[in-house]
C-alpha cells in the first residue's frame, strides 16, 4: 500500500527539469514490481508442489532479482546525480540533463530484462522434472542453466560492489566538500549539510537491505552443494532475502527526504486526513437532538 501510495505520487511529480527525479520514478516503479513478485515468493515456499514450483523458478525468481537489482542500480544512480550535484555542480552539466536519465534508465532496464528473459528462456528449454518437494530451485536446473546462473550470481556480486563501493564514495567526497565549506565558512554549508544527511540516508538504507544478502549470496552459489556449510547458507540466504525486501518499506523514506515536491504532496495528504479525522471526530462527537 505504502509503495502504491509512493507510485501514485511520484508519476505525478514533473520531471522535465530534474534528472533526480527520472531516477526516483525507476526506483518507484522496480520497488513496485519488486512487491508484485512477492505473493508468488511466498506461494512457492508455502506450497511446494505442482506448477508452482516451475512457475516461480522460471519466472518469478527472475522478476524478483530483476527488480531487487533495478533497486539497487537506481539508488546508485540517484547517489551519483547527487554527489555530481554536490561536488561538481558546473562540470556534469550534460550527465545531469533529463535526457540522459532517460537514457540511462532506459539502457539499465533493457540490460536487466535481456538477462532475465535469457535465463527464463534458457530454463524452460532445459527444464529437469521435479522428484521430490524442495524448498530451492536446483533441482529443477540442468547443467547449462547452472552455469549460467553462476554468471549471473557472479556477474549481480560485481553490479552490487560497484555500487556499494560507489556509493561510500560519493558520502566520502561530499562529507569533504561539507567540511570544506564549514571551513571556508561559506554560506551554502547549511544546505550542503542537508545533501550529506540525505546521501548518509540513502547509504544506510542500502547498506542494512542489500550487504547482509550480498555477504551471504555468493559463497551460497558456490558452497550450496556442500553437505555441511550448505543448509546453513541457504537459511541465512533466506534471512537476507527478507531483509533486502525491508528496502521497499525504506525506500519512501528517501524519495520524502531527496524530493521536494513528494515531501509537500505528502504533508499535504497527511493535512488532508488529520483534518477529515478532526471533522468525523467533531460529527460523531455532537449529540443527536
Amino acid at each position: 500500500r505504502v509503495n502504491l501510495l509512493s507510485l501514485t505520487i511520484i508519476t505525478k511529480v514533473p520531471s522535465l527539469l530534474y534528472s533526480l527525479k527520472v531516477f526516483l520514478k525507476n526506483l518507484t516503479a522496480a520497488d513496485f514490481l519488486f512487491c508484485l513478485c512477492l505473493p508468488l515468493r511466498i506461494t512457492y515456499y508455502a506450497r511446494s508442489s505442482g506448477i508452482i514450483p516451475s512457475l516461480y523458478c522460471s519466472f518469478g525468481a527472475s522478476a524478483f532479482f530483476l527488480n531487487m537489482y533495478a533497486s539497487i542500480i537506481f539508488m546508485g544512480y540517484i547517489a551519483a546525480n547527487r554527489y555530481l550535484k554536490i561536488v561538481h555542480p558546473s562540470g556534469t552539466r550534460v550527465l545531469q540533463t533529463v535526457r540522459a536519465a532517460h537514457i540511462i534508465s532506459a539502457v539499465t532496464w533493457v540490460f536487466l530484462l535481456a538477462t532475465a528473459i535469457s535465463y527464463s528462456n534458457l530454463y524452460l528449454m532445459t527444464q529437469e522434472s521435479l522428484t521430490s518437494n524442495s524448498s530451492r530451485c536446483d533441482p529443477l536446473f540442468s547443467e547449462s542453466v547452472k552455469l549460467f546462473f553462476t554468471i549471473i550470481q557472479v556477474l549481480s556480486a560485481i553490479i552490487f560492489l560497484l555500487v556499494f563501493i560507489s556509493m561510500v564514495f560519493f558520502y566520502y567526497s561530499t562529507s569533504r566538500r561539507v567540511l570544506q565549506a564549514q571551513q571556508r565558512q561559506l554560506a551554502s554549508s547549511e544546505k550542503l549539510l542537508k545533501s550529506r544527511r540525505n546521501m548518509l540516508l540513502l547509504v544506510s538504507i542500502f547498506c542494512v537491505c542489500f550487504v547482509p544478502y550480498h555477504l551471504v549470496r555468493l559463497p551460497f552459489t558456490f558452497l550450496s552443494g556442500n553437505c555441511t556449510v550448505g543448509p546453513v547458507l541457504h537459511y541465512l540466504k533466506e534471512v537476507a532475502t527478507m531483509v533486502s525486501v525491508f528496502n521497499i518499506c525504506l525506500d519512501p523514506v528517501v524519495y520524502f527526504y531527496l524530493c521536494k515536491a513528494f515531501r509537500a504532496k505528502v504533508r499535504k495528504l497527511s493535512r488532508r486526513s488529520e483534518s477529515s479525522r478532526e471533522q468525523l471526530d467533531i460529527t460523531t462527537s455532537t449529540p443527536v437532538m
